[in-house]
This record gives structure tokens, sequence and C-alpha cells, in this order.
């Protein structure tokens, strides 16, 4: 039984960690704003692991760069989020940072520090999102 329940949370963790997109860090955004956007991409079924990437890059981003950026948490289960799926080039979980025509994909930082280290995540988020305000 106690074997089961490990296998099931290890798939659960192996799926949320590798279903997410393989978007590159730089490609065309939707916008030519130069406003910083941050999304988060899920699906309806999440773990607590899921959810922390989101709860966490929110936080941040809205704390780091008040009235400058914006953050959306976007359902992938939806049709209304095909649009902006398909401009960002997103088919699965994902936490990219979009500033005009650049963008950079957070997604296995957010999964690897969201909910051991948040301060580490912190960080990144603004190291990539500094960089991409210097341009």
């Amino acid at each position: 039984m106690k074997r089961a329940i490990l296998l099931s949370i290890s798939i659960l963790f192996l799926g949320c960690f590798f279903g997410k997109a393989q978007t590159s860090q730089k490609e065309t955004s939707p916008s030519g704003s130069e406003k910083i956007e941050a999304y988060y991409f899920h699906f309806n079924a999440r773990c607590e692991t899921c959810r922390a990437v989101e709860s966490e890059a929110k936080a941040d981003i809205l704390s780091l760069y008040p009235g400058r950026a914006t953050f959306r948490a976007i359902n992938l289960d939806e049709i209304s989020s095909k649009a902006i799926a398909e401009k960002l080039k997103v088919s699965g979980q994902t936490l990219l940072i979009v500033k005009g025509d650049k963008q950079i994909n957070l997604t296995n930082e957010g999964f690897l520090y969201a909910t051991t280290n948040p301060t580490k995540l912190k960080s990144v988020i603004k190291q990539k999102v500094d960089g991409l305000l210097d341009l």
C-alpha cells in the first residue's frame, strides 16, 4: 500500500514537472508593449507544486514591479485560453515572462524553487526581469 501511494505521488510530480511546455527563452510575443507581462499556464488538475508556482510567482512579480507588471493565470483546459496559448506557443504548464518581443521561460526554476526555496525563486525572477528592463 505504501509503495502504491509513493508511486502515485511520484507520477503526479513527474507529470507536473515534465508536462510543461518546451518554449524557448526568446520568441515573439502577441504585444509590442513595454510592460512586463507574466503568465502562468496550467490545467484543471494541479498538484501542490503547481499551485505554489502560481502563488509564489504572482506574489514576487507584483511585489517587485508594482504598476510595471501584470500577472495572469491561464487555464489551458478552457477554450478561451486557446488564442493566447497559441500566440505564445505554450502547450503545457509554463511560467512565462514577456516584454515586447522577448520571452523568458521560468518554468524549470518555478518548479524547482516554489516549494523548497521561494526566496531563491524571487531572486531568479528579479534577475531575469531586471535583465529585460535593461534592454
